[in-house]
């Protein structure tokens, strides 16, 4: 039996957001429709991770793939967490390596999550654009945040990334655990402001609408961009993670 692909999101009660992260999930078993993909959550929904994880390893191996943006909390504490504790009994995890697929017995690991990524930013970039933003616009890259510092610097990668696409100004903005805040961010690129008529725009960092999609369409920013999902390049971010994690 092939390594099954869990995919692992936050989690949300928004319709929307689900629905959203439903799409990256169907556009990956489209393009590898005999690979076992499996969903999973840290938070909000159901079935949680360890549940999933204990099930597939008593089967086959597994490439968890954090559907998140960034090495925060989640992927260091909740997913590593589970990972480790669903494959104790089963043997050692090294982190970075080989499920041990055929070496009778199963096993799982933690693959990188979906960002940063260059793919991601050109799903930003055609968002900006379908909002109506401006090359020369100032843009707030609005994350979802975390106390964790190497989450924010996947955020601050991916803004100079953007940065590098645009002559206006890309400065980040956070939902929670982060500063500045989303609002913050935009009211200080306001007062930055010395071209008149240059808006500011929001470019939401996030996968699909919920908690923190809410909160940037509260930020008072002239335009706000749909969030990244649905979009096909998410589903080849998520296999090329799952196949790097086989070597």
């Amino acid at each position: 039996m092939s390594v099954a692909l869990v995919a692992c999101s936050h989690g949300t009660n928004d319709l929307g957001g689900r629905q959203a992260i439903s799409s990256i999930l169907a556009d990956v078993r489209a393009h590898r429709p005999d690979l076992a993909v499996h969903d999973t959550y840290v938070d909000v929904q159901q079935p949680q991770l360890a549940e999933v994880l204990a099930a597939v390893l008593a089967r086959t191996s597994a490439v968890v793939v954090p559907m998140l943006l960034s090495g925060g909390y989640h992927v260091k504490v909740d997913i590593a967490e589970a990972v480790t504790s669903a494959s104790a009994a089963l043997g050692p995890v090294v982190a970075g390596a080989q499920p041990a697929v055929g070496a009778g017995r199963s096993a799982a690991v933690a693959a990188p999550p979906l960002g940063p990524d260059p793919r991601i930013v050109a799903v930003l970039r055609e968002r900006l654009a379908e909002a109506g933003v401006r090359d020369d616009d100032w843009v707030v890259l609005a994350a979802a945040g975390s106390s964790d510092p190497g989450a924010a610097r996947d955020v601050a990668q991916v803004a100079a990334a953007l940065r590098s696409t645009r002559t206006g100004p890309v400065v980040c903005g956070y939902g929670s655990m982060a500063r500045p805040s989303v609002r913050e961010a935009v009211d200080q690129a306001r007062s930055a402001q010395t071209i008149p008529g240059r808006a500011v725009a929001v470019a939401s960092y996030l996968l699909a609408p919920g908690f923190f999609y809410d909160r940037v369409l509260e930020s008072g920013a002239d335009a706000v961009t749909a969030p990244l999902a649905p979009h096909p390049a998410l589903a080849r971010i998520v296999l090329d993670r799952y196949d790097a994690m086989q070597g």
